[in-house]
């Protein structure tokens, strides 16, 4: 019989992308999810959707108890480090707080394998690039704070209660699939709000600081695509069924500054991208570069789009197709 996964967060944006990876695949699965982020069609349709929030001690018990998943795969969380700062404690109670009634639920109903979709957040500014997985953990955001929190959590009920846990810690999550892609209110991430300018739907896109130490002062990140994201997290199940926990990078190892994704916008979309330029955000570190050597050891697991051109040609298609994303205007 195929394996069981509950998707919490599988209407999200990674999340819907696992979800249909693990359907492709010939997994089961179930998708809990309270809608607040995420969207009803980014479901597919094979998956069974229980809308309900993780505060909900009852219903998470009734859906583990009705579905018994072999393995829950985590994604429902808060993640704007700016929001994080103005209002801590919502970050804290739907981070954390859920994110213990979900362990305990699991605990209650017998389930013991967890992947979590962790944050390279959880590093701060980092000590040496590119990031390896032993690097010390000084997150300067309370959103870091509470995804390095609940890693502690996990390893802490590892020891205690032999909950198994492997922990995917994202760099920026980006690109589309021909079905699903990203659709966040309010949209914070660059190649969205970039391409939302090349629509004609924004005027200009805001940079924020152009005084970092990098070549061009803008921030550096490294961009994975939600398809890769997606199949480390299949990967990742086969830890799981060897009782194995683990702590694992996913980037592509490279670096693009803001100013490199807007020029390379440019030349897919073939239309002006006008940007402006403002303060630095609170809680932005200049560069977060992944090491995923430890991703291709541990998983075998190598990014398909290695290029950014790749990764914003697939948004760039999926907007184009979608430009109000799941809604209609």
């Amino acid at each position: 019989m195929a394996e069981k996964v509950l998707v919490t967060g599988g209407a999200g944006y990674v999340g819907s992308a696992c979800v249909d990876r693990l359907l492709r695949l010939g997994y089961r699965v179930a998708v809990y999810d309270n809608l607040s982020m995420g969207h009803r069609e980014a479901v597919a349709e094979q998956a069974l959707l229980e809308v309900g929030d993780l505060a909900d001690r009852g219903k998470l018990a009734e859906v583990l108890a009705a579905f018994r998943p072999d393995v829950v795969m985590h994604f429902a969380a808060l993640a704007l480090a700016g929001e994080s700062y103005v209002n801590p404690a919502i970050y804290y109670r739907n981070n954390l707080a859920n994110g213990l009634n979900l362990v305990e639920a699991m605990l209650e109903a017998g389930v013991k394998s967890i992947i979590f979709s962790s944050s390279c957040s959880i590093y701060g500014e980092p000590m040496q690039l590119p990031m390896t997985e032993d690097l010390p953990k000084h997150p300067i955001n309370p959103y870091g704070n509470t995804k390095l929190a609940f890693e502690r959590l996990l390893e802490d009920c590892d020891n205690a209660y032999g909950l198994k846990s492997v922990c995917l810690r994202y760099f920026n999550a980006a690109g589309a699939t021909a079905r699903l892609g990203e659709d966040h209110e309010p949209e914070t991430h660059i190649i969205p709000n970039v391409l939302k300018v090349a629509l004609g739907q924004a005027v200009v896109v805001d940079v924020f600081g152009d005084d970092y130490p990098t070549p061009d002062g803008t921030c550096v990140r490294d961009y994975v695509h939600i398809e890769d994201l997606a199949a480390a997290h299949e990967q990742a199940l086969g830890l799981l069924r060897e009782r194995r926990s683990d702590r694992i990078n996913l980037g592509n190892g490279d670096g693009f500054s803001v100013m490199q994704v807007i020029k390379v916008a440019e030349k897919v979309t073939g239309r002006p991208i006008d940007f402006k330029m403002g303060p630095r955000r609170k809680g932005d570190p200049a560069t977060l570069v992944a090491s995923s050597a430890r991703a291709s050891d541990v998983l075998d697991w190598r990014p398909a789009y290695t290029s950014l051109e790749a990764i914003v040609e697939s948004a760039w298609r999926w907007h184009t197709e979608h430009p109000y994303g799941y809604g209609s205007k």
